[in-house]
């Protein structure tokens, strides 16, 4: 019984760090706007970017990251603080970065609304498995190089971080927790692929 209120303590926790409303922020604080009137209305570093500009979209983007990090490394250490059994933990944890996935999407302090969670997303796969974090980056940068589009360089790191995470020996909580956000990450990308495959969806340096 205590562990399972430890599980929902920490998952509110994990869950009010990804909701930190960076994006939104940094629209209020340089120039006193909503950023989800203005671009593609999300909260994401890509908004920042094409709204704001490239030092306020990679502090937002770092940010961001950072949140993910924070979700897995503060899981960790409050369940074995706990003394959370072994085979627990890699569960909790994982629920965890669920949560801060959710959080960044759906944020509390923003009615519930939020940006893509690519970014938190790739915080999250660092801290749980680096080698799997640095393959999904490595994927969005060669895509994002090539082609210029953020939407189609987030989907296809996804798909190789859930393809890396069942290559690689992680366990079955990290490939659940990886998969499932991988495509709950694709699923907030909908409107994106939908101009993908119209051929409307904006390149970087574009507004959109």
């Amino acid at each position: 019984m205590i562990f399972w209120l430890a599980c929902i303590v920490g998952v509110a926790v994990a869950y009010l760090l990804g909701s930190l409303p960076t994006g939104y922020l940094a629209g209020r604080v340089l120039r006193g706007i909503d950023i989800r009137e203005h671009g593609s209305r999300s909260t994401g570093a890509t908004n920042v970017l094409r709204t704001l500009g490239k030092a306020p979209a990679l502090a937002v983007l770092l940010v961001d990251i950072a949140k993910g990090v924070a979700a897995i490394l503060f899981a960790r250490a409050f369940y074995h603080w706990l003394g959370a059994s072994p085979e627990a933990v890699p569960w909790a944890v994982a629920l965890c970065g669920l949560a801060a996935l959710l959080g960044h999407s759906r944020s509390l302090w923003l009615g519930f609304t939020g940006g893509k969670s690519a970014a938190t997303g790739l915080g999250v796969l660092l801290a749980l498995s680096w080698p799997v974090g640095l393959g999904a980056a490595f994927v969005f940068l060669l895509v994002l190089a090539i082609g210029r589009i953020v939407s189609l360089a987030s989907m296809l790191a996804a798909i190789t971080a859930g393809l890396l995470v069942c290559i690689l020996p992680e366990p079955l909580p990290s490939r659940l927790l990886v998969i499932a956000g991988g495509l709950y990450v694709i699923l907030l990308h909908r409107a994106n692929i939908a101009r993908l495959i119209a051929g409307t969806e904006p390149k970087i340096g574009r507004r959109a």
